[in-house]
């Protein structure tokens, strides 16, 4: 074991000491991917479980199906404002409070007698995860220190993406077997299993110096941290327009059938945990603004051929392939250039990073019913294209911007 000085989540200065697996990633940093896969299964799970709580609490599909929109708004909205409210707490406090607070929404949603107890304790959960996804990223890059930044980014970050193969998978089944509150409970056992994870193996990370709340929120005013961020929306709208609707885009070649789209989830998520930590990678070599047009070209050309190629088992397979790894791989390396413009409000940037990738969900939701609802599927994957076109245009100019303002800060 080796021992080394870390940086605190906010400022890049701090103590601690960790194990470095990977040429400078403290290994105790892993606990924090934990956190995320609960985050992550606690924001998709319900989705796999909306027959059992719409006959459980004797509402439509729709209303339940508002639990998600209720969890993604919250978050959207809550994300950097508890970010700005907890700036001068250690980071360690901040995680355990943040896991706290979502055992606690999660526990209540599980005991919820009734839709409308079941929503508000959604926004109670959204609110922990909002505080712990930003925080852990933040603190995992200070911990690292610039020259590994995206690589411990990427550590964090396939928690959220393994959920999606792995945790939301398991949620779903074990709802069939018990009921909806069984899949809540597990949920809530691995937020459980995370808090602690962090209280006994993070490394002591420092609270930041006092900042004012004005200096804190300065990045919002920052028309690179805005150009970026706008790059992020564009983005993650062409990505959930396709995974919002992947079971009505392949229903020619899966048929109805649950295995063969389980089969496609389950290779979107395994590609995708393999694109989040080779993006990590690449993008601590090459730097994240060559990462993030090369993942995007391939991502757009392969949305577009999607109905050309993706008409078999073979081809969806091969398509969906292609779709997770870059889906997945653009969100570390923007991470790592939002925190490159602000380092000083780190997990603030990281939070509104996350609330534009919430706000995506949301616009891609409406967008692609409308879409479905006028033109069909085609007309769909093609509109995604064009949404990961345009974010990358957006991040070109983001790139221009910043250049000019400091060229160290981008690569």
């Amino acid at each position: 074991m080796t021992h080394r000085t870390t940086a605190s989540a906010d400022t890049g200065t701090g103590t601690g000491t960790g194990e470095e697996p990977d040429g400078g990633v403290p290994a105790r940093t892993l606990v924090l991917a934990a956190g995320t896969f609960a985050v992550g299964t606690d924001a998709f799970v319900v989705a796999g479980v909306l027959p059992e709580i719409a006959r459980d609490l004797h509402v439509s599909i729709a209303a339940a199906g508002q639990l998600v929109t209720v969890f993604s708004i919250a978050y959207t909205v809550l994300s950097p404002v508890t970010a700005a409210l907890t700036g001068t707490w250690p980071r360690r406090r901040v995680l355990l409070t943040a896991l706290a607070v979502l055992i606690a929404g999660n526990a209540a949603t599980a005991l919820a007698p009734a839709y409308g107890w079941v929503l508000a304790s959604r926004a109670l959960a959204a609110a922990g995860a909002a505080m712990f996804t930003p925080t852990a990223g933040a603190t995992a890059a200070a911990l690292a220190g610039p020259a590994h930044r995206a690589r411990a980014l990427s550590y964090v970050s396939v928690g959220l993406v393994s959920s999606t193969a792995l945790g939301v998978p398991a949620g779903t089944l074990l709802g069939t077997v018990m009921s909806w509150r069984g899949t809540i409970w597990f949920v809530t056992a691995l937020a459980a299993l995370a808090a602690a994870g962090v209280a006994l193996w993070l490394p002591r990370v420092p609270a930041p110096p006092a900042v004012s709340l004005r200096g804190r929120l300065a990045p919002l005013g920052d028309r690179r941290v805005n150009a970026l961020l706008a790059s992020t929306t564009l983005l993650f709208v062409g990505i959930y327009l396709v995974h919002s609707y992947v079971s009505v885009i392949f229903e020619p070649v899966t048929g109805d059938s649950g295995r063969t789209l389980a089969l496609l989830l389950f290779t979107f998520g395994c590609t995708g945990i393999a694109g989040n930590l080779i993006t990590g990678v690449w993008a601590d070599r090459i730097g994240p603004r060559r990462v993030i047009t090369g993942v995007s070209l391939v991502l757009a050309a392969d949305l577009a051929l999607l109905p050309a190629i993706g008409t078999s088992l073979a081809g969806a397979l091969a398509v969906v392939a292609v779709y997770g790894f870059t889906a997945w791989g653009v969100m570390v390396p923007q991470q790592h250039r939002l925190i490159a413009v602000a380092p000083s409000a780190a997990a603030l940037v990281v939070s509104l990073n996350a609330s534009s990738i919430y706000l995506a969900v949301s616009l891609a939701g409406a967008l692609g019913a409308l879409s479905l609802r006028i033109t069909g599927t085609s007309t769909l994957v093609w509109t995604a294209a064009a949404f990961v076109l345009a974010g990358l245009a957006v991040s070109e100019i983001a790139h221009r911007t910043t250049a000019r303002g400091n060229p160290a800060h981008m690569l």
